[in-house]
């Protein structure tokens, strides 16, 4: 019986992630040598496990939704939109973002595909209009990292200023369905805000 209790226990730790008091050690040390994680743009994978996907890093912005108007004041300008990220192992992000959060009901109305300097410059000259710079607009859109202590954002931050990111929407943040064609927003494109 205890053989199958153990032979138990090690299944299921090995599909949940979850070690057991004898196997921690063990597993932890496993861990720390195998760096499956891009580490500057996920600090905390160790605490919180990518079994989801899109949970690498969360990055709240506002200035990501088309507005209404041409109105510095237009109310979604001011919208926070809410950007849950995947590091790949090649520089590049996508992000799923939700004008609400994530939580388990919550739908993605678009994604941020996000690229470094160096793949940037390896685009054609035409569709580099659509990429915006994150040194300049991650000031303007005033994004924070609310997942992560103010030091991890301070390490953080000089990699993300040198990435470019594409937004394309499907769905409009008030419609129920994902109506009509989607869309690239132009983020650098938006009226500027205080």
């Amino acid at each position: 019986m205890k053989i199958k209790f153990a032979l138990a226990c090690a299944l299921l730790a090995s599909i949940t992630g979850c070690a057991t008091a004898e196997s921690k050690t063990s597993n932890a040390t496993v861990a720390e040598k195998s760096k499956l994680y891009n580490e500057t743009m996920n600090p905390r994978q160790k605490e919180y496990p990518n079994h989801l996907g899109f949970n690498d890093l969360h990055i709240q912005a506002i200035r990501h939704l088309k507005p209404d108007s041409d109105d510095v004041h237009d109310p979604k300008l001011q919208t926070i939109v809410h950007h849950h990220c995947k590091a790949y192992d090649d520089g590049t992000m996508v992000c799923l973002m939700f004008h609400s959060g994530m939580k388990d009901q919550d739908k993605p109305i678009g994604l941020e595909y996000i690229i470094t300097a160096e793949q940037f410059n390896t685009l054609p000259q035409e569709e580099k209009k659509y990429w915006h710079y994150h040194r300049v607009e991650v000031p303007r859109a005033h994004a924070t990292f609310p997942d992560l202590t103010a030091e991890e954002a301070a390490k953080l931050l000089p990699a993300v200023n040198e990435t470019y990111g594409k937004v394309i929407y499907f769905q409009k943040p008030d419609d129920k369905f994902p109506l009509g064609e989607p869309y690239v927003l132009i983020v650098q494109d938006m009226p500027e805000q205080d």
